[in-house]
């Protein structure tokens, strides 16, 4: 498992979107649980929205602050993990990462980032008033 590749961070003003990529190989990446986590300034990293499997169905989970404004997908056969952020707020400024499992995670459980083994790189986002 090849630690992924971030891009798309950026400046954006209230109001707007953004869309957030990580690229990598590997069956973590690709097929097991992978999530979105963000850091404020002075702050622990907290839990953004993650995407597993119950079943043969796929399942997404996401933080109260973010659920119906983002939207975590796979995407180009399963070779980038998304994050589209819309409805930009000043108060989403923060670093965000993506990261995966090597297994699965349900529930509460997936909002636990000890679980995360892959990290990509901090993405800054930037929301202007």
């Amino acid at each position: 498992q090849e630690r992924p590749v971030g891009s798309g961070g950026g400046l954006v003003q209230t109001g707007g979107s953004l869309r957030l990529s990580c690229a990598a190989s590997g069956r973590a990446f690709g097929v097991f649980a992978v999530g979105w986590f963000r850091e404020f300034p002075g702050k622990e990293r907290e839990f953004v929205a993650a995407l597993s499997r119950r079943g043969v169905d796929a399942v997404k989970y996401y933080a109260d602050s973010v659920k119906c404004r983002f939207t975590i997908s796979r995407e180009n056969a399963n070779a980038s993990l998304d994050l589209q952020m819309n409805n930009l707020k000043p108060e989403y400024t923060a670093v965000y990462y993506c990261a995966a499992i090597d297994g699965y995670c349900s529930g509460y459980g997936c909002r636990d980032r000890r679980l995360y083994k892959y990290w990509g790189q901090g993405l800054q986002v930037t929301v202007s008033s």
